[in-house]
């Protein structure tokens, strides 16, 4: 079987250099290259993968079988749309798009040119994540009533707080992650959100705290904190926990608690956190790699992504309005 060849188009969000690292251990594809839209980071960035770095993001779509795209949000479609056209499969960041006829756009473009949309959720791959959907499905709690999520991270600055660049603060940001897996767990989509929002905690011209209820079509009511609230000594970037209630019990699931503490005798009074759990990026990223192989639709589509996306947007729709407000789908 002759390699894939797979090319980042851009490293401006920082889990490109996670799927990088996770692509550069496979030997079953070869990564063609990259192209990014700043000419020091994406030196840096072939410097440090050793691979070449493309001046066009078309030069690099040409080479590709596959492309992982990790631009600013508000390029998403763009980068997607091109490579759809040309009939290369896309690992998308998230979120799907900037704009929902933008999203439905870019799905059925893929549909039409029998190219595969994989949204890049890497939290639905958590082991933890697996176990909990399979516990809720065998109704070991009984029937779920409602959740307590959260999805809180250090403050990642830069374009990420551009609001022209990003489409939004911490809740765009965190909303999509827990969402997805809310859908996929409960087998429903969101009807309703109603949510609140600020910037708090830094001075940055986007929110960076948000509180959404969402209330699913089944009727669970679910609360998500989404937030740039973790300090910058947080031992990981971002928690995901979920606290499922259900008729016969309840379940908590901390997805980044794969985890041990170190003390030691040298006089510190620190301590170091030693992660031993899954590597998600790397399921993520072989998912995208074995739907190509094997001919077959993602576990996570692009119209997951779009879905996530809309609660999102129903969410700045809320805040706007101080009102419930209906999930609108594209």
């Amino acid at each position: 079987m002759s390699k894939l060849r797979i090319g980042i188009l851009s490293f401006a969000h920082l889990h490109a250099y996670k799927y990088a690292e996770a692509l550069l251990k496979r030997d079953d594809i070869e990564l063609v290259g990259l192209f990014d839209e700043e000419d020091q980071r994406g030196n840096e960035a072939a410097a440090q993968y050793g691979i070449a770095r493309m001046t066009q993001a078309e030069a690099l779509i040409e080479q590709a079988d596959g492309i992982v795209i990790c631009s600013e949000s508000r390029l998403h479609y763009s980068y997607a749309a091109a490579a759809a056209e040309a009939g290369v499969h896309i690992l998308l960041e998230k979120p799907l798009t900037t704009d929902g006829a933008d999203g439905r756009r870019l799905i059925e473009t893929c549909k039409n040119k029998h190219v595969l949309l994989q949204t890049a959720f890497p939290v639905r791959l958590n082991t933890s994540i697996e176990r909990a959907r399979q516990q809720v499905e065998a109704g070991v709690i009984g029937d779920i009533i409602a959740v307590s999520a959260t999805n809180r991270s250090k403050m990642p600055g830069g374009w990420f707080v551009d609001e022209a660049r990003s489409g939004g603060g911490s809740v765009l940001d965190h909303t999509v992650h827990v969402t997805d897996v809310l859908r996929w767990m409960l087998r429903s989509e969101v009807a309703t959100v109603y949510a609140e929002a600020g910037t708090m905690l830094h001075d940055i011209p986007v929110e960076d705290c948000g509180l959404l209820s969402m209330t699913f079509e089944n009727g669970v009511v679910a609360t998500l904190d989404t937030s740039w609230s973790r300090p910058r000594s947080f031992p990981v970037w971002s928690d995901v926990t979920l606290k499922l209630i259900g008729t016969a019990g309840a379940l908590h699931v901390d997805i980044y608690n794969q985890s041990g503490n170190l003390w030691t005798n040298d006089g510190s009074l620190t301590h170091e956190r030693i992660y031993w759990g899954d590597v998600a990026n790397e399921a993520l990223v072989g998912e995208f790699i074995a739907s190509i192989q094997q001919q077959r639709t993602p576990c996570i589509t692009g119209e997951d992504g779009l879905r996530a996306a809309e609660v999102a947007w129903a969410a700045y729709d809320s805040i706007r309005l101080g009102q419930p407000v209906a999930v609108i789908h594209y």
